[in-house]
Parts: structure tokens; C-alpha cells; sequence
């Protein structure tokens, strides 16, 4: 539920304010208006700062009270307005300082899948390279769930939002993973909350996926007349893909990433761990016929994607490669093209 106990509320029906004192269930809350505390369901509710950017000024007039008893129920306007794809939304909710200029306290996020497809996902927010907080659970098609609450001070903290997606009920036609990942930097944040007030929107957003990806089908060969001729023919292949841990579209090479035990790791050490890691969803992206690999180095010194870069050049499944601007990752991650 994305209410809970003493959050500040508006009722879309009277646009009173107020402040939840009790959840009563997933459909119902208790609100306290001026002192009055009476029972709404959660679709008659909005938080504030949506309010404040979407409300248009009114002409100053009394309006007769309406009872909560003779309230219709009305389905709540849609808050996200975003394209196709898997997005992560951003809620800034707003406090004043001492001048009486609004400041941004800190950010509610969501999770809205605008795919036909039931999902489940595990997410991972990092701060200054450490997990400070993670989520196992699903979203539905064209659906969308409340993730939890960050602080406006962890933008300095270099925060980075991993997702690892899977289909809730396998299709054979869908990669069984994908991945994604956001990194953001203040800077970034300070605009998009600029161009989100300037547009009178309550909100901004990142798109993680523009689509589920598909899996390829294989070119079988046709057998038929051999087995028909008497000889035993075995699917190998397809045997050995069902014990195949699965694969990856994007990999993460970060060493905090792929081991927990990496403050006493040499650099040698660190290296040779991550190109190990590189080979194995290499292969198994080859296993799985993925049409393309994403594959997160970093920047740094430029060490790792040079190895990995090297190794490419003398893999034949590759059908090219490149290491450009990508705007989850910037430049620090090189896609592979698979023939």
C-alpha cells in the first residue's frame, strides 16, 4: 500500500487536507481533518504535492459541504504519464525552509510496468557502492507499485537502482532475465525537478526497460527422415538449455557486484574475477541465443574494458561491438552483438 500512518493526504472530492491515523485495510484508511477523524477509501485520497502541481486556481468561492457518507466513488486520476516500457517514477515530496521557499525532503518511488506481461523483479538501491536497501516482489501487467521512500541527501551518495526482472509464468518465447540499471547524479535531479515544476507535473521518471526482451529461435534442421529411416535422433541442445542457469542481457562486472569479499582482494585479484565472470554469461548468452549482451564495466583506468574489448575481437559469435553512450550507464558499459 502506498499510504501509510501519518503521511498528509488531500481528499480529491473537497481538496481538504488531512493526515492518516490508521490503516484500516488495503482499501480503506482513517483520515483526521481538523480534529475529525472519519474512514475513506484510498482511491478518495492523493497526496498533496500531487495536488499542487496539477490543480488549476479556482475562482475564490464557498462551496456547500459534502458529507463523505454522499460521496460516489470515482475511480483516482491517473498519475503516470509515461510511454511503453518498464519505468521508475519519482515523487519529490515538498517541505518549506526557513525563507519559505519549498525544498525537496525527499522522494517517493514507483515501479510502473506499462507491459502486458506479470512480473516479478528483485531491487537493489546501492549507495556509495553498498546495498542500503532491497525488495523482492511482482508487478502486475499495466500495473504499478510503491517501492519505498529516499532521502534527498542520497543523491550524494552516488546512488545506483538495480533491477532484475523475471516473467512470473515462464514463456519460452522470453528471455527468463533482464536486467537494468539507473545511476543518477544530483545534477541530473536538479533539472528534472526544475522541468517537472516548470511543466506542472508531479512527477519525472526513467524508463529501465523499452520492452521485455524475446528470446531467438534456433535454426533446427529438419530430421524427420532420419528418424523416420530408423536412426535415434537426441535434441542435445535442448536438454542441456533446461539445466543451464539462466542468462543475462545486461551483467554488472563492479566487483561488489559479483563477490562480498572484495576489500582484500588484490587488483590482479579483482581482475581476473571479473573477466571470469564476463566468460561465463558470455556463454551462457551463446547457450541461450540472447541476440545481444550488455555488459557493465565501468570506467576507471579503462583496464577491464580493454580485456574485454581484446577477447571480442577474437570471439567469432560476434557480429560487432561498441562502447558508446548508453543513458543507463553512460559510458561505461560495451554492447555485443551476437551473429
Amino acid at each position: 500500500m502506498k499510504f501509510q500512518q501519518g503521511d498528509r493526504v488531500i481528499l480529491l472530492h473537497s481538496g481538504e487536507e488531512g493526515e492518516i491515523v490508521d490503516v484500516i485495510d488495503r482499501k480503506m484508511v482513517m483520515v483526521d481533518v481538523n480534529g475529525v477523524s472519519f474512514p475513506v477509501f484510498i482511491d478518495q485520497i492523493d497526496f498533496p504535492y500531487f495536488q499542487r502541481f496539477t490543480r488549476k486556481p479556482e475562482p475564490s468561492k464557498e462551496k456547500p459541504k459534502t458529507f463523505i457518507e454522499d460521496v460516489k466513488r470515482e475511480k483516482a486520476p491517473a498519475k503516470y504519464k509515461v510511454g511503453d516500457g518498464i519505468w521508475l517514477v519519482f515523487f519529490p515530496v515538498f517541505d518549506k525552509d526557513v525563507f519559505d521557499d519549498d525544498i525537496v525532503e525527499y522522494f517517493k518511488l514507483y515501479l510502473v510496468n506499462q507491459t502486458g506481461l506479470h512480473l516479478d523483479f528483485m531491487y537493489r538501491l546501492f549507495l556509495s557502492g553498498r546495498v542500503d536497501f532491497e525488495l523482492k516482489n511482482e508487478v502486475l501487467p499495466l500495473g504499478d507499485l510503491y517501492l519505498h521512500d529516499v532521502p534527498f541527501e542520497s543523491l550524494n551518495d552516488s546512488p545506483r537502482f538495480d533491477f532484475e526482472f523475471s516473467l512470473h509464468v515462464a514463456d519460452r518465447k522470453k528471455v527468463p532475465h533482464a536486467e537494468a540499471s539507473l545511476k543518477l547524479k544530483a545534477k541530473q535531479v536538479f533539472l528534472k525537478i526544475g522541468e517537472t515544476r516548470a511543466r506542472q507535473e508531479a512527477h519525472f521518471s526513467y524508463r529501465l526497460l523499452e520492452t521485455y526482451p524475446d528470446s531467438v529461435e534456433e535454426d533446427r534442421p529438419d530430421l524427420s527422415k532420419l528418424a523416420d529411416a530408423g536412426f535415434k535422433v537426441h535434441e542435445h541442445g535442448r536438454v542441456n538449455r533446461q539445466h543451464l542457469e539462466p542468462a543475462r542481457t545486461v551483467v554488472d562486472l563492479h566487483i561488489e557486484k559479483l563477490t562480498d569479499a572484495w576489500k582484500g582482494l588484490g587488483k590482479g585479484e579483482i581482475l581476473d574475477l571479473q573477466l571470469k565472470a564476463f566468460e561465463k554469461f558470455y556463454d551462457l548468452a551463446l547457450m541461450h541465443h540472447l541476440p545481444q549482451l550488455i555488459v557493465i564495466h565501468g570506467l576507471g583506468t579503462g583496464k577491464l574494458r580493454d580485456e574485454i574489448h581484446d577477447i571480442l575481437r577474437h570471439k567469432k559469435e560476434v557480429k560487432s561491438f561498441v562502447n558508446q553512450y548508453h543513458p543507463s550507464f553512460g559510458f561505461g558499459a560495451t554492447e555485443i552483438y551476437f551473429k
